[in-house]
C-alpha cells in the first residue's frame, strides 16, 4: 500500500516504534528487569503487610482502614517515578552535581535540629510538613555520601593519573562523610549512623583503597563505641535497648516488650502461617510500629516461613543483581556507587529482620521497599534508578 504509514508487511510506525523500544541498544532492554521486579514486588508485599498491621489501629488510621495502605502505594508510585528520573538524569550527570546535592544534604539534616524538627520514638530526626506528611532528610544523606565519595575517590583513577585512589583522596572522601554522620548523632539516630558507617566500609572497598584504612576504621569504630558508651552520650531509651538486647528477660513488660512480641509473632506463623490479615498477635496489635520498624513480624506472623523467606528472596535477589552491576560498571566510579548502594541494602536489610529475631539491637531502621515511610521508599528507589543508570550507560558488549 502506497500513499499512507500503513504497512501490512511491517505494521507501519506502530511496529517501528516497538522495535525501537525493544532494540539491542534501547533503554528498556538495558534495564536491570530481575531487580526491578523484584523492588517492585516487595513495595506491593510491603503495602498488604502495612495494610494487615494498620487496618485496626484507628488511633493512628483516623478511622481509615485504607489510610496507610494508600499511601504506602503512592509512596511507591513516587518512588518509581524518581527511579525514572534518576535514570532519566544518569549517575554521570549527578556526579556534576555532587556540590549542591551535598550542601542541601547538609540544610536538610540541619534543619531537624532547629525548631522546624519533630521527636519521634525519642530521636530528633524528623521534618513535619503538616497534613499527616513528614521528612526524614538523613534517608537522602546515605545516597549523597555514597554520590560523593565515589566522585572524590574515582576522580584520578578514572582519569588515569592513578591506579587506587592515594591516601590524601581517602582522607578528602572520609571528611566529606564525617561531617553528616556528625550532624546525624546529635538528633541523636544511631541507627542511620551505622548505616553510613557500613555505606564508607563498602565504598572503601570497592574503591581499591589500601586494608590499612578498612582495619583502621574499624578500630577507631570499636573505640567510638567504648567511648560513646562511657561518656554517657547516648540517650536513656538507646542504652535500654542495648541492655534489651543483652538480656532478652530483662524487663519483658517494658524495655524488652517489642522484641518479645515481635518474636512471639514470628515464632507462631510456622511454616505457612495464620494467612495474610489472621495473624493474632497483629490483629490484638501486640506488637509496636509493626507498620515500620517491625513490619517483617506481620510477614512471620501471617504468611509463615514461606513469606518471610520470599522477602529475604527478593531482597536477595536486589543485591546479587546489584553486585553484578558493580563488577561490570566500565568505570570506578559506577563501580563505587553500586557497591555502597549493596552495603546499604545488605546492612539495613540484615539489621531490621535481625531486630525481630532479637539477633541484633533495635535500632528503628526500616525494612527496605516493605516498611511503610515515605522517605525511606524515595531514597531506596532513587537508590535503584542510580543502579540502573549505571547498567544503562554501559556498552552492550561489556
Amino acid at each position: 500500500m502506497t500513499g499512507n504509514s500503513f504497512s501490512v508487511s511491517g505494521y507501519g510506525p506502530a511496529r517501528a516504534g516497538w522495535t525501537r523500544v525493544f532494540a539491542r541498544d534501547s533503554l528498556a532492554r538495558r534495564l536491570d528487569w530481575p531487580m526491578l521486579l523484584a523492588a517492585i514486588a516487595l513495595s506491593l508485599l510491603g503495602s498488604l503487610l502495612v495494610y494487615s498491621a494498620t487496618r485496626n489501629r484507628t488511633e493512628i488510621n483516623q478511622g481509615d482502614q485504607y489510610y496507610f495502605l494508600l499511601r504506602h502505594l503512592m509512596n511507591t508510585g513516587i518512588g518509581l517515578a524518581l527511579m525514572i528520573g534518576t535514570i532519566w538524569v544518569g549517575h554521570r550527570q549527578l556526579r556534576n552535581a555532587v556540590p549542591i546535592l551535598y550542601g542541601l544534604s547538609l540544610a536538610g539534616i540541619l534543619a531537624v535540629l532547629t525548631p522546624l524538627g519533630a521527636t519521634i520514638n525519642g530521636s530528633r530526626n524528623w521534618i513535619v510538613l503538616g497534613g499527616g506528611f513528614s521528612l526524614q532528610p538523613a534517608e537522602f544523606v546515605k545516597i549523597t555520601i555514597i554520590l560523593g565519595m565515589a566522585m572524590i575517590l574515582a576522580a584520578r583513577v578514572d582519569a588515569g593519573d592513578k591506579k587506587y585512589p592515594d591516601h590524601r583522596t581517602v582522607l578528602q572522601a572520609l571528611g566529606l562523610a564525617a561531617v553528616p554522620i556528625l550532624i546525624v548523632l546529635l538528633m541523636p539516630d544511631l541507627g542511620t549512623v551505622l548505616v553510613m558507617v557500613t555505606i564508607i566500609l563498602g565504598v572503601l572497598l570497592a574503591s581499591g583503597a589500601s586494608n590499612r584504612w578498612v582495619f583502621g576504621l574499624l578500630t577507631a569504630g570499636v573505640i567510638g563505641c567504648v567511648a560513646i558508651w562511657q561518656l554517657h552520650i547516648l540517650d536513656e531509651y538507646q542504652i535500654a535497648r542495648f541492655a534489651a538486647f543483652a538480656n532478652p528477660s530483662l524487663d519483658p513488660a517494658g524495655v524488652g516488650y517489642n522484641t518479645n512480641q515481635a518474636r512471639i509473632a514470628i515464632g507462631s506463623g510456622g511454616l505457612t502461617g495464620a494467612g495474610l490479615f489472621h495473624g493474632s498477635q497483629t490483629t490484638g496489635q501486640f506488637v509496636p510500629e509493626q507498620q515500620t520498624d517491625f513490619v517483617f513480624t506481620v510477614a512471620g506472623e501471617e504468611l509463615g516461613f514461606v513469606g518471610a523467606g520470599l522477602i529475604i528472596l527478593l531482597i536477595g535477589i536486589i543485591l546479587w543483581r546489584a553486585c553484578r552491576i558493580a563488577r561490570e560498571a566500565t568505570e570506578l566510579y559506577g563501580t563505587i556507587v553500586a557497591a555502597g548502594i549493596v552495603a546499604w541494602f545488605a546492612f539495613q536489610a540484615f539489621e531490621n529482620i535481625g531486630m525481630t529475631l532479637g539477633i541484633m539491637p533495635v535500632t528503628g531502621l526500616p525494612l527496605p521497599f516493605v516498611s511503610y515511610g515515605g522517605s525511606s521508599m524515595f531514597a531506596v528507589w532513587v537508590a535503584v534508578g542510580l543502579l540502573q543508570s549505571i547498567r544503562a550507560q554501559r556498552p552492550m558488549s561489556a
